[in-house]
């Protein structure tokens, strides 16, 4: 009876160091395998190799992903995207299949198979970033710049340390939005009797080309006293954005009108640049040509994203002036959903070459103290239609020492084509 124990006993301990061999050599074999495709680049030894180890553990599935890497890089396509998906479907807890087999389809532009894919990842892996940004790739191959946008902003709004997605929003947000008709007024009320209000009113019409943005716009102006419009007329104006690098784009605009209420020649220019971690710098000019005068400004300015906010403060100068009269204005939008809905609040100090409504009085202002306050809100309804309203308080001097409160009430409506 004793013998059979030790000789049961035996047996047990040969079967358990065979099988610890045994592990032992499977192990080292995926070792020799992963080295061969990582560091040698010896993709048909890997191959053999893979192919030993399934053969004596056919349940080891690193051998099953050690086959797909290196059947990628030998350009078997076929035979790669087989072992992901055999991994994916035996144990789907191997979170690197499912970013080989996105990688996979992203290079073969695959895009819906590379977004079917990773959108499985991120069902079992929802707080994964890796699987976000490869998300983000396969969107971008499907060279929709809206819908690459809308994602970016998700993102940032989810990781918003993360200067790089604020970058590559950056780079595409020229881009981004499809061709629109627009119609805005804004109509300004004065507290002193017997002035205004005032109708500024805008026809636009957006055309989005790659890296291009053209926009045509016709402004009516009409100012009141006593019910009675004083001061009428009209002004066209051409507006471009246009991407001149990776990291920067350039802003032109000439307006051209006959009629005294508006200037005869308006010009204007800026250079922005991209400074990275959501850094952004701007650069320019204007110009204004009346009947009875010249103009000319330069406008500063650095704008930072902030979370899912944007914070923007602009300066002018005035040249050629015996004076300066620089003038202040800051911005910040708070993002929701999209580019296009968003909260705002503004500030500033002074007249600015860029208040399309005042622009005629541009030269009795610039003199005189001016103190601006205003709020909006941006909203996209049934995803075509984009409403803005805006209120806006200037406490602005008209003559010296004597001033009026004007209040501005801004409607914007514009629809995607």
């Amino acid at each position: 009876m004793k013998f059979r124990h030790l000789l049961f006993l035996a047996l047990l301990l040969a079967n358990t160091y065979t099988f610890a061999q045994k592990k032992v050599n499977t192990d080292s074999l995926l070792v020799v395998t992963n080295k061969l495709i990582s560091v040698e680049k010896n993709y048909s030894k890997a191959i053999e190799l893979g192919h030993l180890g399934i053969k004596n553990a056919p349940n080891y599935l690193d051998f099953h992903i050690a086959l797909g890497r290196a059947y990628k890089m030998t350009h078997e396509i076929d035979s790669a995207r087989y072992y992901f998906n055999h991994v994916i479907i035996k144990n789907p807890k191997y979170k690197e299949a499912f970013s080989y087999l996105t990688l996979l389809e992203i290079e073969s532009n695959n895009a819906s198979a590379a977004v079917k894919t990773i959108d499985q990842g991120l069902a079992l892996y929802p707080e994964e970033k890796e699987f976000y940004l490869l998300k983000l790739r396969a969107l971008n191959l499907e060279n929709d710049a809206k819908t690459s946008a809308d994602y970016l902003e998700f993102l940032i709004t989810k990781y918003p340390d993360d200067s790089s997605l604020k970058d590559q929003l950056y780079d595409i947000k020229l881009v981004s939005f499809s061709d629109r008709i627009g119609l805005s007024n804004t109509t300004t009320f004065f507290n002193r009797p017997g002035v205004g209000p005032w109708n500024y009113t805008s026809l636009q019409l957006v055309k989005q080309l790659k890296n291009l943005t053209l926009i045509g716009r016709y402004n009516y102006n009409d100012r009141q006293s006593n019910n009675q419009s004083i001061l009428s007329g009209s002004m066209y104006e051409f507006e471009t954005y246009y991407k001149t690098s990776k990291k920067n784009y350039s802003f032109f605009n000439i307006g051209l009108s006959n009629d005294r209420i508006f200037p005869k020649v308006r010009l204007s220019y800026s250079f922005f640049q991209n400074l990275g971690k959501g850094w952004e710098s701007e650069l320019g000019m204007r110009y204004n040509k009346t009947i009875n005068n010249e103009n000319y400004s330069a406008a500063i300015g650095i704008g930072k994203y902030i979370g899912p906010g944007w914070l923007n403060i602009k300066s002018y100068m005035q040249l050629g002036q015996k004076k300066p009269y620089p003038s202040f204005s800051s911005t910040y939008r708070y993002y929701f959903n999209s580019r296009f809905d968003y909260f705002s609040v503004n500030a500033g100090y002074g007249t600015s070459p860029d208040e399309r409504e005042t622009i005629s009085q541009f030269d009795e202002r610039i003199s005189l103290s001016s103190y601006r306050m205003g709020a909006g809100y941006n909203k996209v309804l049934y995803k075509k239609i984009i409403l803005g309203v805006q209120a806006g308080f200037n406490r602005q001097e008209y003559t010296p020492s004597k001033y009026q409160t004007e209040t501005n009430i801004s409607v914007n409506l514009q629809y995607m084509l």
